[in-house]
């Protein structure tokens, strides 16, 4: 073998081993890819969850609103029937 066919050797050794990083890089990549998506799905249910909370509690506040409204109009007509002393 001569001088040549070394390089060759070692040219195809440093692409190979070269490929071996990048493949191991992609399969970290592909691991940081899914845990981002798990996450990403975990905190979309769990904005989903609150939205629909919010939209709960502001139905709630708005009939307690309502009812506290109805009550001061009762008063002020039970206020209106009293006697003046």
């Amino acid at each position: 073998m001569g001088f040549e066919s070394w390089v060759s050797m070692a040219m195809l050794g440093l692409i190979l081993s070269v490929l071996v990083a990048l493949y191991t890089r992609c399969g970290k990549t592909w691991r940081l890819l899914s845990y981002w998506h798990v996450t990403t799905q975990e905190r979309q249910t769990r904005s989903n969850w609150h939205a629909e909370e919010n939209r709960e509690l502001r139905s709630a506040l708005r009939a307690e609103k309502a009812h506290v409204e109805q009550l001061q109009r009762k008063v002020e007509i039970l206020q209106a029937l009293l006697p003046v002393a």
